[in-house]
């Protein structure tokens, strides 16, 4: 389904420019890290590139059919809404949408929650985890179906380092299995740990966009420099 192309992509809201215009091709491997301060419209960006925001301007375009791509990608949200179900009707519900019968979709989704170390928590109520056990059950429940990208909001975000550092886990294995991943981060100690290549927002457009280890040894811009610096970007 790759590369995906953007060309002048663009979307405003009541007359302001959220994100854009931007001109991107992502190819079809690797782990894409999004970064930028605050503000900088990382969230709308991967909304966009999903799909799930409406664009006021520009194309979009996957090397295949839309539908037949919106079908093959999963979204994960910074905050994930739990559904007033057990821990595995959670995660098999993705593919009881689908018509896999009960018993299977229960089943494998037995696994996710094993491979995940929620094994022991079935049956408990999803509403009742914790912040990191609830982030690994929406991963559990986005790479269930084996989608070929996985759009990710700062995943991490407000979990400290052993909920963090599981979930990076997680996410390395998804990769090493063929899941491109595409993926905001605050946590810049992640991004390198994570990154293929980066891009740099600011204000809505993407500053720069590079192989991970050229940016974290030298962005191209001062606003870049001083990002990675720590410094106060606008």
């Amino acid at each position: 389904m790759f590369p995906l192309v953007a060309q002048q992509a663009l979307v405003r809201r009541r007359g302001k420019v959220l994100v854009g215009p931007v001109d991107l091709t992502l190819a079809g491997e690797g782990t894409t890290i999004v970064i930028g301060p605050n503000g900088a419209g990382k969230t709308t960006l991967l909304k966009m590139l999903h799909g799930i925001v409406r664009m006021n301007g520009g194309t979009l375009d996957w090397a295949c059919p839309k539908a037949e791509a919106q079908r093959r990608q999963a979204f994960v949200f910074q905050a994930p809404v739990m559904m007033r179900r057990s821990v595995v009707d959670n995660i098999a519900y993705p593919l009881q949408l689908i018509g896999t019968p009960r018993k299977e979709a229960r089943a494998r989704a037995a696994e996710w929650a094993t491979r995940i170390n929620l094994g022991d928590a079935l049956d408990r109520q999803a509403t009742l985890l914790s912040g990191g056990e609830r982030q690994k059950l929406a991963l559990a429940r986005a790479l269930i179906r084996e989608p070929d990208v996985l759009f990710l909001d700062e995943p991490c975000a407000s979990l400290d380092g052993r909920a963090t550092r599981e979930i990076e886990e997680i996410l390395q294995c998804a990769a090493a299995e063929g899941t491109r991943l595409i993926m905001s981060t605050h946590n810049m100690g992640q991004a390198q740990r994570l990154a293929d290549e980066v891009i740099f927002v600011l204000q809505g457009r993407v500053h720069e966009f590079s192989k991970a280890h050229n940016f974290f040894a030298g962005p191209e811009t001062n606003q870049g420099r001083a990002f990675l610096r720590g410094d106060i970007v606008e």
